[in-house]
């Protein structure tokens, strides 16, 4: 049975939707390509028809993974009273550290970049420029470069740590602390 060029797209998009999400919850080494292939609704033999490897799978999902989050924090920050309140409340949240599936992609593979390399590294590299980018103006003064490197890091940081502890009162209170600093503009 052939397929048309559309449902190979539609099926192309549902495998890097998969594939994102479950890179995000659990790393570049876990998921299988039948594990992927299984959740996306398809076979294990049509994987080919689509991508030439794991490693290409791989990357367009880190690629995936990155530019959602940013589509979230745009619209987050777009028309906000206070877009580095708005940023900081949806990022440094109990729901963001809970839900790793479709949390951040900065946060989620930071450590597995080294290994992976290539162009997924390079994807992530070019995303906390973007996040950086975007911070400079809503710090707005000459040293908005350095204060976006710092609130990225500790906003990054305090979720991953979070996610670390779990649902848990030291968990909140990084996040409730981190939070309120990015909020009020303490971090120097």
């Amino acid at each position: 049975m052939r397929h048309s060029k559309e449902d190979k797209a539609v099926s192309h998009e549902r495998i890097v939707e998969v594939a994102a999400a479950r890179i995000r919850e659990s790393g570049t080494e876990q998921p299988g390509v039948a594990e992927v292939m299984r959740a996306a609704g398809l076979t294990h033999g049509g994987f080919y028809k689509h991508f030439g490897s794991r490693d290409e799978l791989i990357t367009e999902a880190v690629e995936r993974a990155l530019t959602d989050s940013e589509s979230r924090v745009l619209e987050l920050t777009a028309g906000a009273e206070d877009p580095l309140a708005a940023f900081a409340e949806a990022y440094v949240s109990g729901a963001h550290r809970d839900d790793s599936a479709s949390g951040c992609g900065v946060v989620a593979l930071g450590t597995d970049m080294p290994r992976v390399g290539g162009p997924a590294q390079e994807a992530y590299r070019a995303q906390v420029e973007r996040y950086l980018a975007h911070l400079q103006p809503l710090l707005g003064d000459d040293d908005a470069r350095r204060r976006a490197t710092v609130t990225l890091s500790a906003m990054v940081g305090a979720v991953m740590i979070a996610r670390a502890l779990g649902p848990t009162a030291v968990s909140d209170e990084i996040l409730r602390d981190v939070r309120d600093a990015v909020r009020q503009r303490r971090l120097r």
